[in-house]
């Protein structure tokens, strides 16, 4: 085992390697300099070489394996699980038992009500009781801390991660109140590496789209997270209007709140996001665009004031992100990098793609 500053490197594992999440964390393990990547499990394309799936690699000397979780998980000190949401659910108890620390990176445990898991999910939790809080919601810039301690994570959405980003500094100073409103774009990569009728490039590549309109299944997470980063609770509701845009990789989202004439949302934010490595405060001169986070851990976050009307001033903050890296693999890489504890931005912390 080679080592690093002295260090073991962390041994990580891959279970469902083949899809777009699956390859972000295939390509950032890869070169990450404190971790090993030693399997990658998945039922298709078992034999073939990750390079054979994944063209953007080099030759990696590993091959696609089909074997059970616990198998999987043997030897290793993390398991990322890359699955299809409901699946992951399924292997609540399997795992309960491992000894190698789990981020998941689908929804099956983000929620804490079961009642919500059903409404956006669609189906019953197979194993509610997980949903008690055992898996920490894996969002750095507000559970760094519990992160480090937690032997499960799970990791957070994408839409949940951009549009939180964005509003966690005035859910922390009480100012979400009533309806907040939010319009967030999101390129193709989101829908997963299968097409479907709303990912068909015909259909897609000159378009743009609603979809999940007022019932897309990171609400309730955005609106948890929310909630939980206020002092009193949050007495406010999200109406969020998801759109389908004609780029692959990208979250660009914007969101409405009135804010109180003589209240400046500057010093909220500069102090929130004061030791976040990946939290860019543009403020309200240059506005956030996804070019300049694409490929990236980074997200970029700036802002619009109103006129006074009535004593407010409707704010918009705008926040972009690449949907694959920070809203996807590259976070649960973060909080891979937090619970052994390495240098938190260490192996994703290389620039974006220009242009």
């Amino acid at each position: 085992m080679q080592a690093t500053s002295s260090r073991p490197r962390v041994r990580a594992a891959v279970i469902g390697g083949t899809g777009y999440g699956g390859a972000e964390l295939v390509r950032l393990l890869l070169t990450h300099p404190g971790a090993e990547l030693v399997r990658v499990v998945s039922i298709d394309h078992v034999g073939e070489p990750l390079e054979a799936v994944h063209r953007n690699l080099g030759r990696t000397g590993l091959v696609f394996e089909k074997m059970e979780p616990q198998e999987a998980a043997a030897g290793v000190d993390v398991v990322f699980l890359a699955l299809p949401h409901k699946v992951s659910a399924t292997l609540a108890e399997t795992l309960a038992d491992v000894s190698a620390r789990i981020i998941d990176l689908s929804g099956d445990f983000r929620l804490r009500s079961a009642a919500d898991y059903k409404t956006f999910y669609g189906d019953e939790h197979p194993h509610p009781g997980h949903l008690d809080g055992r898996w920490v919601y894996g969002l750095p810039e507000q559970n760094g801390p519990a992160i480090r301690a937690a032997s499960r994570v799970a990791s957070p959405g994408c839409f949940a991660t951009t549009i939180a980003l964005g509003l966690l500094p005035l859910a922390r100073a009480g100012l979400l109140r009533g309806a907040v409103h939010t319009v967030a774009i999101t390129g193709s990569s989101g829908s997963g590496a299968y097409a479907s009728i709303g990912t068909h490039h015909p259909l897609r590549a000159n378009n743009l789209k609603t979809y999940k309109v007022l019932s897309h299944q990171h609400r309730p997470e955005i609106e948890q997270t929310l909630r939980a980063a206020s002092p009193d609770g949050a007495d406010f509701s999200l109406a969020f209007v998801p759109v389908s845009a004609p780029l692959v990789r990208g979250i660009l989202a914007n969101s409405f709140v009135p804010l109180p004439v003589g209240v400046d949302p500057a010093p909220l934010f500069a102090e929130f996001y004061k030791d976040a490595p990946f939290v860019r405060v543009l403020g309200s001169k240059v506005q956030a665009e996804v070019v300049a986070v694409k490929g990236s851990m980074y997200v970029d976050l700036s802002w619009t004031l109103g006129a006074a009307h009535d004593g407010a001033r409707q704010l918009v903050v705008t926040t972009a992100l690449d949907n694959l890296v920070k809203g996807g693999a590259g976070q649960a890489v973060q909080s891979m990098n937090l619970m052994f504890g390495l240098p938190e931005s260490q192996g994703i912390d290389a620039p974006g793609l220009w242009p």
